[in-house]
Order: C-alpha cells, then structure tokens, then sequence
C-alpha cells in the first residue's frame, strides 16, 4: 500500500514539473494546472460506483450471476487450493516481485511516462490516456482500502492460513487485508483503460495477458487466496470501464471543464441528455 501511494506522489510531482515547462494557456480538462477539475471527477467516480447497485439492470446478471457464483464458489475452495499449491519461498518470492513490478510499477510507469512523452511530443490522445489511467488507479486505490478493511480478511500466510473473516471480531481489527487483490484491482483498471484508448488486438492482447499474469503471480506467490484476486480483477475492470466511459470523449454522460469568466477561472459541469448508459 505504501508503495502504491509513493508511486502516485512521484507521479504527480514529475508532473507538475512537465506541467510548469509546458505552460499551457487555459485549462480545459483535468490536469496538473486544473486538480480541481481531477477531484471532481473522482468524487463523481466514487459516487458512481459507491451507487451502481442502484442502478442494475435485468441484462446484468449476465456477468453478476456467473461473478457471485464463482466468487462463491472459489470461497470454498481457496483453502484447499493453496494447500495444493505449496510452499516453495523461492517460487514465491519470483512470482511476488514479477507481480509487483506488473501490477504496480508498470502502470504507474506508464501513467507517468505516457505524460511526459506527452507533453513534450504534443499527443493530446496519449495525454489523455495518461490521465485516465491514473484516475482509474486512484479509483481503485480508494475502492480496494475501503473493501479491505470492511472485509478483514486473513492472507494465506496469516492465522490458520485458511483466510478467516473478521478472526476476532472488532477486538483487533484490522486481522488482514487480503481481499480485494490491490495489485488484480490496480492492473486490471490500467488494463481496460488502455485496451479502450488503443483498441488494436495487440494491444488488448498486451495488456490483458499482463493483468492476467498479475492476477495468478498473486496467488502463486501466496499473498493472496484465489477468490480475492477474482474480486480484485473484476472491480478493477469494472472500475476502468467506468472511468472510459465518463470521461472519454463522446462517452460520457456528465462532463466538467474548467473555464475563465470575467471574475477569474470556473468550473462549468455539463451534461449529455441524449446519452443514458448505466454502469
């Protein structure tokens, strides 16, 4: 978790430094010279999530009905499975730093890169992509805290290593924090995103195999149970179709700029009537 948010602060602050020389004349989206702009959009992405089971659909239960049930299902069988898998220390140490550098180094990397290499070559598109990719990933942080410590789940190394929920009540709470997988939630919002952006096979391709890769480096690697990394990847996925969806151009719903009135900067909040997608 440290890690996570050190990454993000490097990121905004290399920004802000690629931002300064840049110097752009006004604002008229999120970014470094418009953070107001990028709170509001994480606050309207909180509230989107936080209220999206208000708004199911009968069509949902495509993908809710076979989530519940695998999500169920694995939560039965997440002891034994890892019982199966073994201890190997050195098996878990590899698949835990390819996990890491995955699931968290590399998308942080790229929302950071991507932003620099955009600002200085002028591409608007992977500028765009840039920002996106990290309110995705401040979105997922801010999900996956909050369901971990409501969830208090033991780790496969923890306890009786079976991955007991709320082990000893409130008394010493938090136990764990083993469910949602950060890094599947994490990569898995990077992931959607970038497919999204730059929709070719290979890119798809590209970056689903990494969030796979991430999702079973997890388990492997004895950091977390297999039910914890199928919440994580699937919240992650979701969370970063939400994000595409509100904030790409022609997508969204709702859309708030900043703009200058005769009394100094604005924020204008706008919205498409003619486009009513849930999430």
């Amino acid at each position: 978790m440290a890690n996570r948010i050190l990454l993000l602060g490097i990121a905004l602050f290399s920004s802000v430094i690629v931002r300064a020389q840049a110097a752009p004349a006004a604002p008229k989206d999120c970014g470094i010279d418009a953070l107001q702009i990028c709170a509001l959009h994480v606050l309207q992405d909180q509230a989107r999530i936080i209220t999206s089971p208000l708004r199911i659909k009968p069509e949902d239960l495509l993908w809710l009905a076979p989530f519940a049930a695998g999500t169920g299902y694995t939560l039965t069988q997440d002891a034994s499975i890892m019982q199966d898998l073994g201890h190997d220390p050195g098996r878990e140490k590899d698949f835990n730093t390819a996990s890491n550098i995955l699931g968290i180094y590399a998308p942080a990397g790229y929302a950071l890169g991507g932003f620099i290499t955009a600002s200085i070559k002028h591409d608007d598109h992977l500028r765009e992509t840039s920002l996106l990719v990290t309110e995705a990933g401040v979105n997922a942080l801010i999900i996956n805290t909050a369901l971990q410590y409501a969830v208090n789940r033991q780790d496969p190394k923890q306890g009786s290593q079976t991955g007991k929920f709320w082990p000893h009540g409130t008394k010493t709470w938090p136990d764990g924090t083993s469910m949602p997988s950060e890094h599947a939630i994490n990569v898995w919002s990077f992931a959607h995103v970038v497919a999204a952006e730059y929709p070719g096979w290979r890119t798809k391709m590209l970056v689903y195999s990494m969030a796979t890769t991430v999702s079973f480096s997890r388990v492997i690697a004895r950091q977390h149970f297999p039910s914890d990394v199928i919440v994580g990847s699937t919240f992650g996925y979701l969370i970063g179709g939400l994000v595409i969806h509100d904030r790409s151009p022609g997508l969204g719903n709702v859309s708030v700029s900043s703009v200058r009135t005769p009394n100094g900067k604005g924020v204008q909040v706008s919205y498409n009537f003619n486009q009513s997608r849930g999430y």
